[in-house]
């Protein structure tokens, strides 16, 4: 069994679908071949049954008839009776009959004797074999009446090669006719393997695959056609995430190699200390540390911006309520003169908790950020629909449509810490978790982020 199945996977689709049609025609012209000869070797049976019979009660009904006419052999009735026959008395002697004798069995004594119903046996007969049937007389006595069936056999056996032969072009035709019909239906999975092929080889994802009618294949090849569309987005995304973080890199890490290479010039030519005052040159330590956070935070949240599902947490039912309050501890640590109005409502989500979090602490980062010495940060969750809300100085008309960007930092923001990836992986998530957020203005001055998530669960 595992060789065949060996076998017929290292077949082609082409071979498959040719064997398949073929044995479907083969299984179907011999299941009707055998049927037929069935049906006629039946027919045949029949026949030479109701032959003898008739025969048999031809002669029965009047014996003594059949027996002065031996020689002439009449037809009562213009019937013409089977060449052997015989009649039996009441003891089971032969009394007379057709030039060729038939044996008289047991069974045929038995019904000349005592009139028993009608039976039919197989007998031997010069080199064939004879059927042969023994009816009983009125008043005592048997009829037997045989029948040679060895021509009707040759009949079916002529027929039988017949169908034979019949069979055996019928499946070379269907094995051919299978060859042509995989060939054709085949032909578009052909096209479009050819075409994926050559994507494959020249990496060209954007030229799309030709495509027409609007059968299964088609459907095909509409979905590689997506398929390639959102391979080639991902790369181009991919590339702009990387060259976009390239340049931001190259910021901080300028800066900290030109106050290395300052250090170390300083630290091996002794006669230039006094140029580096001690308070300039813990400035200069600050500035490093500083810029090493500012890169240490960047690269955070590139890894996180660009984070694969594999890597990702389970989706699981999570209190929001409970992972925005989380945020907030988290926030009003690092900014203790910020205060936080919060009001929060439980509802439960679908969703994975260390991201939410993550995305909340962004928004309320942002917010804190904006905010004046002594502020106040208003947190609301209504329905799944998180707001955070600053009194800082807003965001201009024309940056809101550009602050969930990556990299993207105001003009006002660049002279401030951040990497300009918190609110692009806000917007990641609030998508991946099937919801959006949006920026605005709060009257009369600030900016209200709004976070709406899907798949919400009444509590």
């Amino acid at each position: 069994m595992k060789a065949v199945k060996a076998w017929w996977n290292s077949r082609t689709l082409h071979d498959r679908l040719s064997l398949l049609v073929t044995g479907a025609v083969a299984a179907a012209v011999l299941l009707v071949s055998a049927g037929a000869w069935f049906l006629v070797a039946q027919i045949q049976q029949r026949k030479i049954d109701a032959g003898l019979l008739a025969d048999a009660r031809t002669i029965a009904e009047n014996p003594w008839q059949w027996l002065q006419s031996q020689g002439t052999r009449p037809s009562p009735g213009d019937r013409e009776i089977g060449p052997c026959w015989q009649i039996l008395d009441p003891s089971g002697t032969v009394v007379g009959g057709s030039a060729t004798r038939l044996p008289v069995s047991a069974a045929a004594v038995s019904i000349a004797t005592t009139g028993h119903t009608e039976v039919q046996e197989k007998v031997a007969l010069g080199p064939g074999e004879y059927l042969m049937l023994t009816v009983p007389i009125d008043g005592g006595g048997a009829v037997q009446v045989g029948v040679d069936p060895n021509p009707d056999k040759r009949v079916l056996a002529l027929f039988a090669a017949l169908l034979a032969a019949g069979c055996a072009a019928g499946i070379a035709g269907a094995a051919l006719l299978g060859r042509t019909v995989a060939r054709a239906g085949l032909a578009p999975v052909d096209h479009l393997t050819e075409a994926v092929e050559d994507v494959a080889v020249t990496m060209d994802l954007t030229r799309p695959i030709e495509v027409s009618g609007e059968d299964e294949i088609a459907r095909l090849g509409r979905s590689v056609n997506a398929m390639l569309t959102a391979i080639d987005a991902s790369r181009r995304a991919q590339r702009a995430l990387v060259e976009d973080a390239g340049h931001e890199l190259r910021t901080p890490l300028t800066s900290i190699r030109t106050n290395v290479e300052l250090l170390l010039k300083v630290e091996s030519r002794p006669e230039l200390a006094h140029r580096l005052p001690p308070e300039e040159k813990v400035k200069l330590l600050h500035d490093l540390d500083a810029q090493v956070r500012e890169l240490a935070t960047l690269t955070t949240e590139l890894v996180e911006l660009s984070r694969e599902e594999t890597s990702r947490e389970t989706i699981e039912q999570v209190d929001l309520a409970e992972v925005v309050t989380a945020a907030i501890g988290r926030v009003r640590i690092r900014v203790p003169g910020i205060v936080f109005d919060t009001d929060l409502e439980p509802v439960t989500v679908l969703g994975r908790p260390g991201e939410l979090e993550r995305m909340a602490v962004n928004v309320l980062d942002n917010a804190a950020k904006w905010s004046p010495p002594g502020g106040t940060v208003v947190t609301r969750l209504r329905d799944g629909v998180l707001t955070v809300a600053d009194n800082g100085p807003g965001i201009a008309e024309e940056d809101l449509p550009h602050v969930f960007n990556r990299f993207y930092r105001a003009p006002d923001a660049r002279a401030m810490p951040g990497s300009g990836l918190g609110l692009a992986i806000v917007a990641q998530t609030a998508a991946q978790h099937g919801g959006a957020v949006k920026a605005g203005p709060n009257e009369p001055h600030g900016t209200i982020m709004t976070v709406t998530l899907s798949r919400v669960f009444a509590t």
